[in-house]
């Protein structure tokens, strides 16, 4: 694994009066876990009240990390493409209730007529794997993509299991929301139109050409064999399936093989195509922005309390328990989003935060009860699911600013005080 030195002077941005444990747990991110390049925003109230950027956006070149570098945040892109579809929801294009095949006729083949938008977002529609080969040249093409996915079998009858859709829920709300729009635009454009446009907030699903190379960060990666070194981090039974080829969970993230391996995030190709669960590129700000929004009553985007209150409403599970059929631990997840539960407590306490951690450790949320828009992303992959150290060290430090609840997984309701211990 990469280790670089990071000399503080590389350490740039500013946070509001009082935040400033926010600002040491940053940098204390490069002084003692390791990181190489990263930057952490947050807004509450709607006010950006921590801005903060660092290190090398390429670790092995030591080219510094700037104010606008961008980084692909891998899943962290699943709740930021879902906010298009809760726009579309709230101006009236789509009802979550409804079936997927209401909007999208095609997509009733292989025993999907009944399936309902909500199920389809909330990784409960057995659809994670995707049996027709795909690569780059298929998912350049709307067309392609959607006839590749239309016919597939579900594994499970929809809303009784649920399995993350790692990389094909992307595809799916693509295409969903192309039917859906009066416009027909793909989930890149309407995303950059309808929601980043009017916040100012710079993050993309499909990069497009104009986008210099050099304010793209490098992203650090690891191979999938370095997975069974680190056990303690990543559930075994995950890493086992990971490494079968003939288990759900390979074909998962093995199609195509590509979008599998960190490191291939550094190729422009690979930016280029709208992969809407897996490939958003932006900056930590950007993203906070979104939520931002989103936390504060959705006014900025036009999305009002019907569309929000769903979004905070708890997780409806599966009838077959929270056990996940891809990643093999207990999940939650809600129309697009990953909803708190034992194992990632993030936000107020409650169950009305939403967002998504990415692979590596990245990690975007709002908390509508403190009226947070959070997010953390940096260029050298962890190894856990959720709650990477460097990122949660953020989220302590924030909630104890906030007084609101410790982050960590420990079933702990008590609350964090300003001077306390993270």
């Amino acid at each position: 694994m990469l280790k670089v030195d990071v000399p503080a002077s590389l350490i740039g941005g500013d946070v509001a009066e009082g935040f400033g444990p926010v600002a040491d747990a940053f940098r204390a991110n490069f002084v003692e876990r390791g990181e190489i390049g990263a930057a952490c925003a947050v807004y509450v109230d709607g006010k950006p009240v921590v801005d903060l950027w660092g290190g090398y956006r390429d670790g092995v070149k030591r080219l510094p990390w700037e104010r606008d570098t961008l980084v692909p945040m891998f899943s962290t892109t699943k709740g930021v493409s879902s906010v298009a579809l809760a726009h579309a929801h709230a101006r009236g294009l789509l009802d979550y209730d409804a079936t997927v095949a209401s909007y999208w006729p095609e997509f009733a083949a292989g025993g999907k007529s009944e399936i309902t938008v909500r199920q389809l977002l909330s990784h409960q529609a057995g659809l994670a794997v995707v049996d027709v080969p795909m690569d780059l040249e298929v998912l350049a093409d709307p067309d392609k993509v959607a006839a590749a996915i239309e016919g597939q079998v579900p594994a499970w009858p929809a809303g009784t299991r649920h399995g993350y859709h790692g990389i094909s829920l992307g595809w799916y709300e693509g295409e969903l929301l192309r039917r859906v729009d009066p416009q027909h635009r793909t989930i890149g454009r309407y995303f950059a139109q309808e929601v980043a446009a009017p916040l100012d907030a710079v993050f993309h699903i499909g990069v497009p050409a104009e986008v210099p190379a050099e304010r793209i960060a490098t992203i650090h990666g690891y191979k999938p064999i370095e997975m069974v070194l680190h056990l303690r981090e990543l559930p075994p039974r995950f890493v086992a399936a990971f490494m079968n080829p003939r288990s759900a969970t390979a074909k998962a993230f093995g199609n195509p093989r590509v979008l599998g391996v960190l490191d291939n995030y550094n190729r422009r190709e690979v930016l280029a195509v709208e992969s809407p669960a897996s490939n958003g590129t932006g900056e930590a700000r950007g993203v906070a922005r979104v939520y931002s929004a989103l936390s504060c009553g959705g006014q900025d985007l036009g999305i009002g309390p019907e569309t929000l209150s769903q979004l905070e409403d708890a997780a409806t599970p599966p009838t077959h328990g929270l056990r996940d059929e891809i990643l093999h631990v207990d999940t939650s997840f809600s129309l697009g989003y990953i909803k708190p539960f034992p194992s990632l407590r993030f936000g107020g306490g409650q169950w009305r935060a939403f967002g998504t951690p990415g692979a590596g450790g990245s990690f975007g949320f709002a908390d509508p009860e403190y009226r947070v828009g959070f997010c953390y992303a940096m260029n050298r992959s962890g190894f856990r699911l959720w709650d990477d150290e460097r990122e949660r060290s953020i989220r302590d430090a924030l909630y104890q600013v906030l007084g609101g609840p410790h982050q960590r997984p420990d079933g702990s309701a008590r609350r964090a005080r300003v001077g306390a211990a993270s």
